[in-house]
Formats: C-alpha cells, sequence, structure tokens
C-alpha cells in the first residue's frame, strides 16, 4: 500500500518503527539514510491527515453557519 493511501494508525506504526531502527543505531549509514527519508515521507503524510482532520474537527454548528472553532488559551 502507497503512503498517501494508509491510514493515520498504520503510517505511525511504520514511522515508529523506522524511528526505533534509527535509533538503535545499528544500521549501516546508506540504510540509515534511506530509512530517514522514508520516515520523513511517513511524518508529512501524518501531518497531512492531521492538518485533514483539524480543518473538520475545528468547526461548529453555529445559527446554521459553520464557524471555526476556537480554544481557550488555556486550552491549548
Amino acid at each position: 500500500m502507497s503512503k498517501e493511501k494508509q491510514s493515520f494508525e498504520d503510517a505511525l506504526k511504520a514511522l515508529e518503527t523506522i524511528v526505533k531502527a534509527l535509533e538503535s543505531g545499528e544500521l549501516p549509514l546508506e540504510e540509515a539514510v534511506k530509512k530517514y527519508e522514508e520516515g520523513m515521507a511517513y511524518s508529512k503524510h501524518c501531518q497531512k491527515l492531521l492538518k485533514e482532520a483539524e480543518q473538520v474537527l475545528t468547526k461548529q454548528m453555529k445559527d446554521d453557519e459553520e464557524v471555526p472553532f476556537e480554544l481557550n488559551n488555556d486550552q491549548e
């Protein structure tokens, strides 16, 4: 499955696996660079999915109109 079609959860799990492999310090340099690049792609995909979800979740219905939802400073 391509990264673009992966769910957030699957992409995050793959990213966590890559991070653990990189943190182990046991990968040869070339493989570590490839894993880093792959991890960045997963990270960007996760960020995109989160931004899309945020756009949906930060709206609320008010007087039959959609309006942006604003958090109070103490809720951020």
